[in-house]
């Protein structure tokens, strides 16, 4: 009784979910069943029976293929129709190996006696024999048609030819399945539909990576339609459903929910896993709760649980986050101390944590320990060096850490070339900064809103108006609305140096177009550039 009580509170936690998501999402909040599940039977269709030459052929056929005569296969190839291949698959199906290598043949030799039916009775034999792999191969190959109207014929064939193999459930199954695993979502959702009408369900796994798919492409609304659904079916859920949800509740920020979800996964009769503690720990850390995290971390090991690599990582990466470089490096110790390796990730993080607030050292002294430990460098540890670098002005040494690229056979980045920029506007070298973002361009990358806003910034320092004002029109052009301080500081430079004409220009155009930054005022922007023009002439002329 309190293992159903405890289903019930797990139950209406996300009732309530999803009647706030249904609201904003009505295509999802309709009725799907009858308060009685009443399916349909299942049609049963036959093939009939062979006769004249076709009988002759297949018993032919079958011959060759139940001696591996394959070679005396060949000649027969011509004379194959998909009435011929559905009963000679049918007459070898207790044999699914034999079955396949048919089936395989048939399409390297004759393509065109394949049909949708001779698909469907393949993937009978081998659902039936567990093949589940070799059959979502096969699905995938259908499916990947793209033919409009192909998910309605495909199930209805499956359908039809179900009894006529002697099928399992699980066929339906692999075809939803098969639809989550290439993020066919409507596809998917409508073999559901068609599914529970004629009295089959899709297994829980099958469920988790549907319901894991959306997660990935943050459709977190069409998730907890879903799982009401399996509500309605008694689809019970297991430890993978519930990590999932835990995760559902952390993408909306409901970390007391997803806490709450943990909770009850003993409850329910499961025991954590490390993937559980390890959703809840990403997001605490997200959402900058540090201390919780760690508490979380602590309990693993009171609870049989170790922590692994991606627990470490994600808590040094929110360490990082927030510019606790002393208390990142603690979990890296505690890491080490744990026998828990550390890998790419770990050491990029860290590096960049240390870029991040100009500690250049520290990257380095990590960079050699990733070399000492055999552990692999790529290009995301060599832009993080670098901008650690250039942050400090040490141009030099970041343009030799460039030309190790090729020699590790590594490919500069839009990451590689900001750093490199920001190294030059470091220096206040506006020039050369330039000639790096004209190359970053060249070489198809897009520089950020930060690059293009630092590039600005360094003209008008060294009062090269007319390169600032370049660098802006381009921000214009991919419609990117600078920062109100940045685009102050170009048009009070424009004032002072006798181009008001192009400084209005330039605002009155960011207004049609809707790019002006939020609270910038243009009037007012004018007066006080007019203000401090006057000043700045005042103190010219005290000077003489």
């Amino acid at each position: 009784m309190g293992h159903l009580l405890t289903v019930r509170r797990f139950s209406s936690m996300f009732n309530t979910l999803e009647k706030n998501s249904t609201s904003r999402n009505p295509s999802i909040s309709g009725n799907l069943v009858k308060k009685n599940w009443n399916p349909i039977s299942i049609p049963h269709r036959t093939l009939p029976e062979p006769k004249g030459q076709d009988f002759d052929f297949v018993n032919v056929v079958y011959s060759h293929l139940i001696h591996s005569e394959w070679e005396n296969l060949k000649p027969l190839s011509t004379h194959l129709t998909p009435f011929r291949v559905k009963h000679i698959l049918l007459k070898i199906q207790k044999d699914h190996v034999l079955s396949l290598e048919f089936f395989s043949w048939v399409r390297n030799h004759k393509p065109t006696s394949h049909t949708l039916e001779t698909h469907s009775i393949i993937l009978h034999i081998l659902t039936k024999n567990r093949k589940f792999k070799s059959a979502e191969s096969i699905l995938r190959g259908i499916l990947g048609s793209g033919s409009i109207d192909l998910q309605c014929k495909l199930f209805e064939a499956m359908l039809y030819s179900y009894r006529m193999c002697d099928s399992s459930p699980r066929v339906f199954d692999s075809l939803f399945k098969t639809y989550a695993h290439m993020k066919k979502f409507r596809d998917a959702t409508d073999t559901f539909c068609q599914m529970k009408d004629y009295g089959f369900l899709p297994t829980i796994e099958s469920c988790n990576k549907y319901l894991g798919s959306l997660l990935d492409l943050n459709r977190v609304d069409i998730a907890l339609g879903f799982y009401r659904k399996m509500q309605r079916f008694k689809i019970s859920p297991n430890i993978y459903t519930l990590n999932i949800f835990m995760r559902v509740f952390c993408k909306l920020g409901k970390l007391e929910k997803a806490a709450e979800v943990f909770k009850e996964i003993e409850n329910m009769g499961f025991s954590p896993t490390v993937s559980s503690y390890n959703t809840l720990i990403t997001g605490y850390c997200n959402k900058g709760f540090l201390s919780l995290a760690v508490k979380q971390k602590n309990s693993m090991g009171r609870n049989g649980v170790q922590p692994n690599v991606i627990t470490f990582n994600t808590l040094i990466h929110g360490f990082c986050k927030e510019g606790k470089l002393h208390e990142a490096n603690q979990i890296f110790s505690e890491m080490k101390a744990m026998n828990v390796s550390p890998n790419t990730v770990t050491y990029n993080t860290l590096i960049n944590g240390y870029s991040q607030v100009g500690n250049s050292d520290m990257g380095s002294r990590l960079y050699e320990e990733m070399l000492r430990n055999g552990v692999k460098v790529d290009i995301l540890t060599y832009n993080a060096l670098i901008l650690g670098l250039c942050k400090e002005g040490k141009t030099k040494k970041a343009a030799n850490l460039v030309k190790v690229l090729d020699k590790e056979n590594l490919v500069p980045n839009a990451s590689t070339f900001s750093g490199l920029i920001t190294g030059q506007c470091v220096r206040k070298n506006s020039e050369r900064a330039f000639q790096l973002y004209k190359s970053m361009i060249r070489s198809g990358y897009h520089p950020s809103k930060n690059t293009l806003e630092m590039l600005i910034s360094t003209f008008c320092k060294n009062d090269d108006f007319d390169g600032a004002v370049e660098v802006l029109q381009d921000m214009l052009e991919k419609r990117i609305t600078p920062d109100s301080v940045v685009l102050s500081e170009l048009h009070s430079g424009l004032s002072q140096c006798g181009k008001d004409d192009l400084a209005m220009k330039l605002l009155n155009k960011m207004e049609t177009g809707r790019l002006l930054p939020e609270g910038f005022d243009k009037t007012r922007q004018s007066a006080v550039d007019q203000t401090t023009g006057h000043q700045e002439c005042r103190k010219l002329l005290r000077s003489l």
